[in-house]
């Protein structure tokens, strides 16, 4: 089968494609690289120009405070329509969201109808911010999602732009146009098929793979301190609740001067970041989460122990009895209790360590989940 898969934001579509190729499949990825992660691609459309050029990127910053235009987009469109000669002929496409392309809605409609009329099937993958996902975290039914924040203190509106994009009227057709031209739609954890489950779209839940043969695994070892990790992205700051984190850390960090280590790290190339927590026994991942995304299954792949989403819904959905991963919660003495617990209990961060290996393997080999989606395809 000839795969085409679009755009790519945390590694999944890479992990995928690795998984499509050891099956025997023909696989061919196309993306952004998702600015500084820079994630590989066969085929680039990412705005060079009016991100690395000096003199553009000052023009780019004074034409959007005049018109509210990115040019970047303008570029990525114009990259896109390049290698479209070349996206032809798939048996099956993939993009990753609605707005896979990441230029203007009304552009992307026609670069798309371009792009599914020289192929055959046609998919979509929700594995983060989409219109209906968007909607119902706004109306405030769930526990929580990526979006309490804002709902907390609507005065972050400007924090979470990328995210309320998705309910403008423009982002909205794009969604609706793209809904009506796919053959089935995915989702790759409980964030997203929690929501779904409450609107009239069906969906199908493929976990998300993980190349277990490239993330290495070794037991971990307390001969020292004990190394926490935390790893910040500036742009989604909020939405990952990295200042709970912050706090929790000032206090554990006064409390156990001589046991701890901590590491933190800022928005770091994908290829950096991955290396930089090699080191760490916990690295702290988000708190307003139901399930892992994807740099938490990668560093649980590494045998880490990890704080991130690991709610009820979650341990009941794969029969859990023991915790694979610390269900992160909005709350700093909750997660400072956590955190002295595995530091007063270090065979504990072993097994752990141990179990999130095993749970990885178990639920997310990347061959497995490959698999899982050429059924869904076929």
């Amino acid at each position: 089968m000839r795969i085409l898969l679009v755009g790519e934001y945390s590694r999944l579509h890479n992990s995928l494609k690795e998984g499509l190729l050891r099956l025997g499949h023909e696989v061919v990825l196309v993306s952004t690289g998702d600015q500084f992660k820079n994630y590989p691609s066969d085929f680039s459309y990412a705005p060079v120009m009016f991100t690395e050029n000096v003199f553009f990127v000052g023009l780019k910053k004074v034409v959007f405070r005049l018109s509210g235009i990115d040019l970047s987009m303008l570029e990525t469109a114009i990259r896109f329509r390049r290698i479209l000669p070349k996206l032809k002929d798939f048996d099956c496409v993939q993009l990753i969201n609605s707005n896979a392309i990441e230029t203007f809605p009304a552009w992307q409609i026609k670069l798309y109808k371009k792009l599914f009329k020289q192929n055959k099937k046609i998919f979509l993958l929700i594995c983060g911010d989409e219109t209906p996902v968007v909607e119902i975290q706004l109306q405030n039914k769930l526990k929580r999602s990526a979006l309490t924040p804002v709902l907390q203190n609507p005065k972050l509106k400007n924090k979470f732009r990328y995210s309320l994009k998705y309910v403008t009227k423009p982002y909205r057709k794009l969604f609706a146009f793209v809904h009506e031209n796919v053959d089935k739609m995915m989702v790759s954890d409980l964030d997203y098929f929690l929501p779904m489950k409450q609107t009239v779209y069906k969906t199908f839940l493929i976990p998300n793979p993980v190349n277990i043969d490239v993330l290495k695994y070794e037991a971990l070892k307390i001969e020292g301190k004990i190394v926490v990790f935390h790893g910040i992205n500036r742009m989604n700051y909020l939405k990952k609740g990295n200042h709970f984190f912050e706090e929790a850390l000032k206090i554990i960090s006064k409390k156990y001067t001589d046991q701890i280590e901590i590491i933190t790290a800022e928005s770091l190339p994908y290829a950096d970041y991955i290396l930089s927590y090699n080191r760490a026994h916990i690295l702290l991942d988000q708190v307003f989460a139901y399930d892992q995304g994807y740099h938490a299954l990668e560093a649980m792949a590494k045998g880490k122990v990890v704080f991130t989403g690991a709610e009820t819904e979650f341990t009941k959905h794969y029969n859990l009895t023991d915790r694979v991963a610390i269900n992160a919660l909005p709350d700093v003495d909750y997660l400072v209790n956590e955190l002295s617990f595995l530091i007063e209990n270090p065979a504990e961060i072993i097994e752990m360590g141990k179990r999130a290996r095993a749970f990885i393997e178990k639920e997310h080999h990347y061959v497995n989940i490959a698999q899982r989606y050429l059924d869904a395809w076929e």
